[in-house]
């Protein structure tokens, strides 16, 4: 008779979803090793999209995988094979700005890709985690207050909601009522609701946001607290689970958002973001009422309710 067969043993507690368990092996790595892997995935997912075609290649036989080869791109980009594989599987090799550059060609990036790439590589110096808690200083809430008839926040690092002015609460909800990861952009985006229901285009302004949060969050990669809503997010939210792993990046700052608002109904509004100079990655977001929908003139329904007083901030934790 032969050895009776070992039991299997759970290497997770039973129940946990198990599209979280390659989140969470990564946090038992240091941040050098996770911003290495990160950067293998994101090219391998960027060749994967390209046809021999749209690099002047022939399509030859019928594939068994889709895309690129490695071989293939690596031919276009002037790099060896075998680097260029080490380079995907996250290995310790330190690309040149030039072979950057090259990569970036021969994978057809746009510029928000291109400097994903680059702050990925470390070319872009990642900016350490501040020590403090993140605060709003009086002159910058003194603008958020200026701004009576434009919903506008401020957001920190990780898409925190820092401080915001009683237009933005009258549309948007009471930031105030939320704690921790719910007063955080994306955790509202992809796990609230009701705030799901207010977007009238929730699917295209997911889509658009993750993108930006991806590249914003290039420079924290590793982070803990980044990781860890990342995980969260994955876990409750199958949009979020389907849509990371994509690697898609965005850097658009403006656009039109359309709402549709419980009480004052259709309203459309065109904002845009606007970095704050100080090293600290916080950002300043602004919504204008355009006139379809009659949105001004709901806007300022909504203020004659009463939303709050003045501008409100709140410490990150």
């Amino acid at each position: 008779m032969g050895r009776p067969r070992r039991r299997k043993q759970f290497l997770f507690y039973p129940g946990i979803d198990p599209a979280m368990l390659s989140v969470m092996s990564l946090l038992n790595h240091a941040p050098n090793d996770i911003r290495k892997r990160e950067l293998g995935a994101f090219l391998r997912s960027r060749r994967e999209r390209l046809a021999p075609a749209d690099v002047g290649l022939p399509s030859g036989p019928r594939r068994r995988t889709p895309g690129l080869r490695r071989e293939e791109i690596a031919m276009v980009a002037g790099v060896g094979t075998t680097w260029y594989t080490w380079l995907e599987q996250g290995r310790d090799v330190k690309p040149s700005h030039e072979v950057l550059t090259a990569l970036g060609e021969a994978l057809k990036l746009d510029a928000a890709e291109k400097r994903h790439l680059f702050t990925l590589a470390g070319r872009q110096a990642p900016a350490p985690r501040p020590i403090s808690p993140e605060r709003v200083e009086a002159p910058l809430l003194h603008t958020l207050a200026s701004l009576t008839i434009q919903p506008a926040y401020i957001t920190g690092r990780r898409w925190d909601v820092l401080a915001w002015n009683p237009a933005a609460e009258a549309v948007f909800g009471d930031y105030g009522a939320l704690q921790g990861d719910a007063r955080n952009l994306m955790h509202l985006l992809f796990t609230d609701k009701s705030h799901r229901r207010l977007l009238v285009d929730w699917e295209d302004l997911a889509r658009m946001a993750l993108g930006r949060f991806r590249a914003d969050s290039a420079k924290y990669v590793g982070d803990a607290d980044f990781e860890r809503l990342i995980a969260a997010l994955t876990a409750v939210s199958p949009e979020f689970r389907a849509w990371w792993p994509e690697r898609d990046v965005h850097r658009q700052l403006s656009g039109i958002k359309k709402i549709r608002h419980p009480k004052a109904g259709a309203m459309t509004f065109e904002h845009m973001s606007f970095s704050i100079d100080d090293g600290s990655d916080m950002k300043l977001t602004v919504y204008t009422p355009l006139p379809a929908d009659n949105s001004v003139a709901k806007l300022e329904g909504l203020m004659r309710e009463g939303a709050g007083d003045a501008s409100r901030e709140v410490a990150a934790e």
